[in-house]
């Protein structure tokens, strides 16, 4: 898995603003980012691919909330495996 920035997410997402991003985020349009360091923030790659497919098959924004959801839970199951196996 790759972790993305904020300039490949655009790209991934087609928006051309940071402000964008940041939107859809707080509309629950688009995952939160994760922490990569103090003060920086990425995204997993499957979860920007996933958002964008989704736009791109036509879902409704109502849609893309439930996904993401379910990208938020997946994130927290991937933690709880790797925590059992250490």
């Amino acid at each position: 898995m790759l972790i993305l920035r904020l300039p490949e997410i655009k790209r991934v997402l087609g928006h051309r603003a940071d402000a964008s991003v940041y939107n859809a985020i707080r509309a629950g349009l688009f995952t939160t980012g994760v922490a990569i360091g103090q003060r920086a923030k990425g995204w997993p790659d499957y979860e920007a691919h996933a958002v964008a497919t989704a736009r791109v098959a036509g879902k409704s924004d109502a849609e893309i909330r439930e996904l993401v959801k379910v990208l938020h839970t997946k994130r927290t199951e991937l933690n709880i495996l790797q925590g059992a196996a250490q």
